[in-house]
């Protein structure tokens, strides 16, 4: 059944012209929002208008383009700043996204402070992009990555996290949200905990942007990173926020253009201040400022708004999937609602359910969700992931659960036995 009453946010699919497109195509339900969102206009005409009104290099030109170049690049960091609630502009380094931003940690970082007999923290429920860097960091260093058991996808519980912890502990990473269940995890807690023991933190926020408020001084991370495409950005844009005192010593990332202060063939080099000193060459100066006319668009609808939308719509979903047969709603994505709801089907590979629904017309994510470690420990080969955004809707959701009723009908075959996709 449909839900007929008005919502405060049914209005903002009328910004978005990716979904005009879709409608013809014939409709698409798109509901592979936590892979990437579509852009609302407001994003897509801040591209356009910075390569038409200000396309020039940043901080290198003494003349007038070139300023307002650099004066759009540097109000959207503060934005970002204003908008995450951290204390100054230079803890806002612009990255090409959340996996950008973990790597740049690794190897600046975690590299200095990470040595052999060491150990890393994470929980058994991360992305890919926060567990590779620091698995390759402590293959490097002769390091330990130790990892906090996660109960049947359940929030990661303080007390748990205090038990991986040890004397040798430099360093605690772990996600906002699970980009495969949705789970929140309790990250003020966690923080909290490894600091009583002196241990900083990185936080993977790329799934707690386009749903939650977030307040990086809060919540007390050391570092907080997500990416722009997630929370109607553009592509190849990201943000890693750092404590200023901890960026300060950072040695750069990369090298070139735009990080020295001078350079000879024989004297040492002089490196700029952050956080020029971590965006070396020419950034995506585009790609920034769009990134923040998002989120000031998306603050604009009121994050409130933005809450009780999700968790209508993850409670809906939750409800009328569980209610068919052969389907099971994994974890418990109506607790705390973060736009995303998996499901298994008895007997079905995801890749298949993840066929038979775009066969009507509906985009889901299959498969791994590149968080294979995570899936072995809930014993699962994949699941099926329903993720919404601001303009996802009810109507969708029914057409879901339509298609996936149709297995009554014996429409689907498995191709994929025992086949992990990513």
């Amino acid at each position: 059944m449909t839900d007929t009453a008005a919502h405060p946010l049914e209005s903002v699919r009328a910004e978005f012209p990716f979904l005009d497109y879709a409608a013809q195509r014939p409709q698409l339900a798109y509901l592979d929002n936590a892979a990437t969102t579509q852009k609302p206009r407001c994003v897509l005409d801040s591209l356009v208008d910075q390569y038409v009104t200000a396309n020039s290099n940043v901080g290198r030109g003494f003349y007038e383009l070139s300023r307002r170049a650099t004066g759009h690049y540097e109000q959207a960091r503060a934005t970002v700043r204003r908008i995450l609630n951290a204390a100054h502009d230079e803890e806002i380094v612009f990255t090409r996204g959340t996996t950008d931003a973990t790597n740049l940690l690794a190897e600046t970082f975690a590299a200095r402070i990470v040595g052999p007999g060491d150990d890393v923290v994470v929980s058994g429920m991360e992305h890919n992009s926060n567990l590779l860097p620091w698995r390759r960091l402590c293959e490097r260093q002769g390091a330990t990555l130790r990892v906090v058991p996660t109960a049947a996808g359940r929030p990661v519980q303080p007390d748990a996290l205090a038990a991986e912890l040890s004397p040798r502990t430099r360093l605690v990473a772990v996600t906002h949200v699970s980009n495969v269940l949705g789970t929140v995890n309790p990250v003020r807690d966690l923080v909290r905990v490894a600091h009583e023991r002196g241990v900083p933190v990185v936080v993977d926020g790329a799934q707690a942007v386009p749903h939650l408020p977030v307040d990086v001084r809060d919540i007390g991370a050391d570092f907080y990173c997500f990416s722009g495409h997630k929370v109607y950005g553009p592509m190849g844009s990201g943000v890693l926020y750092g404590r200023r005192d901890l960026l300060v010593d950072l040695p750069p990332y990369q090298v070139g253009g735009g990080t020295v202060k001078g350079v000879s063939h024989d004297a040492p080099v002089s490196y700029v201040p952050v956080p020029a000193r971590l965006e070396a060459g020419t950034p995506d100066i585009p790609a920034a400022v769009a990134l923040a006319t998002a989120l000031t668009w998306l603050e604009g609808l009121g994050r409130e708004a933005v809450r009780a939308h999700d968790a209508h719509l993850v409670r809906y979903a939750v409800q009328e999937l569980g209610a068919i047969d052969r389907v099971r709603v994994i974890g418990d994505p109506a607790t705390d609602p973060a736009g995303i709801v998996s499901i298994a089907v008895d007997g079905l590979h995801p890749y298949d359910v993840g066929g038979h629904l775009d066969q009507h017309g509906i985009a889901v994510r299959s498969g791994v969700h590149c968080a294979s470690t995570f899936l072995d420990d809930l014993g699962l080969i994949g699941t099926v992931r329903i993720s919404f955004a601001v303009y996802s809707t009810v109507a969708e959701i029914d057409r879901v659960v339509a298609a996936l009723r149709t297995v009554r009908a014996g429409e689907w075959t498995t191709h994929h036995p025992g086949v992990r996709f990513r």
